[in-house]
């Protein structure tokens, strides 16, 4: 099979049957063979009856159900798992991703080599609030200098291409969907291409963004990134390290305190107590967090392998997906 496309999606009854359509248009026009796979996320409306519609008119349409809203990441990791095509392209069900962007899109991997190809929505309407500019362009510019792929201005553009084996190699959980380039990249597919796509407004039903929300969350997601693909596998590294740190201040510290102690007292010179100073409590202070922040590299070591559950999604029905 050439092509999955990946379509999560929550309460977009209205767009499914134009978006399908398109889809089919491009894949037909190409001679593609290809599956559309819509993930429904928890929808409260009729996106599920019109994803049944769909897959009896045509083999081509698969679906899964979650029983509740989990949110994108997990949409796309059930969808990753069941994807066959050689290429997986992920796009937004809201009408704003153009399915004509897909033949150039999967000739970027296939002919270009590259392991995974980003949209950049470079005509986005200068109408959108500084609400949603100002937090996306902030989050675009950590992410390139955390991640170290400078090359992407559109972390987040929902329309994206990646080699089948990519998808089958990362694993995207709680909202890391923003972040799946970089761990791609983590993954050791360092080939990352992207390609100004055309962003249309939206046509039906209203906009998801948080605003500010999701530039907060996305930050805290990036940071939580950041250090467990740089400290995840061996906690020690950091943990010990600054547990070493810390309580060997402590411990010359308390070292230099009764030093001095005894060497007044050699020399006839009244001193204080030693723990009558306040350094002293510091100094003890100190030793103890050295020593709990070695312990908790040691108990992270132990735990390095995170819970087999975490990606554990409870499926309420699927369509043509099922093992």
């Amino acid at each position: 099979m050439n092509i999955s496309v990946i379509v999560p999606l929550y309460n977009e009854e209205e767009s499914l049957p134009e978006l399908y359509a398109w889809i089919d248009r491009v894949m037909k026009s190409k001679g593609f063979s290809y599956e559309v796979i819509f993930v429904n996320d928890g929808s409260t409306d009729r996106s599920w009856d019109v994803i049944r519609e769909l897959s009896e008119k045509s083999e081509n349409v698969k679906g899964i159900k979650f029983r509740r809203n989990y949110g994108k990441s997990p949409a796309l990791y059930c969808g990753f798992a069941a994807a066959q095509g050689d290429v997986v392209i992920t796009m937004d069900a809201d009408l704003q991703d153009s399915p004509d962007e897909i033949p150039e899109l999967y000739r970027m991997i296939m002919e270009d080599g590259y392991d995974l190809v980003s949209g950049y929505k470079q005509n986005r309407k200068k109408g959108d609030p500084l609400s949603k500019t100002i937090p996306t362009k902030l989050f675009n510019a950590t992410a390139r200098q955390v991640s170290g792929i400078h090359n992407l201005h559109d972390f987040n553009c929902g329309l994206k291409a990646y080699r089948k084996e990519v998808v089958k190699n990362i694993e995207v959980y709680g909202e890391m969907h923003r972040y799946i380039p970089y761990l791609a990249k983590n993954a050791g597919f360092s080939k990352i291409g992207e390609k100004p796509v055309h962003h249309q407004a939206r046509k039906f039903g209203t906009s998801k963004f948080m605003g500010w929300n999701r530039f907060v969350n996305g930050y805290l997601d990036l940071l939580t990134l950041w250090f467990l693909s740089t400290f995840g596998k061996k906690p020690m590294h950091i943990f010990g390290f600054l547990g070493t740190l810390v309580f060997m201040v402590g411990f010359f510290s308390a070292l230099g305190i009764g030093v001095d102690k005894l060497w007044a007292l050699s020399q006839g010179i009244p001193q204080r107590l030693v723990t009558d100073s306040p350094w002293f409590y510091i100094a003890l202070t100190m030793m103890m967090i050295g020593t709990q922040l070695f312990l908790a590299g040691f108990i992270g070591d132990l735990l390095s392998r995170s819970s087999q559950n975490r990606n554990d999604y409870q499926i309420e029905e699927e369509i043509r997906c099922g093992k």
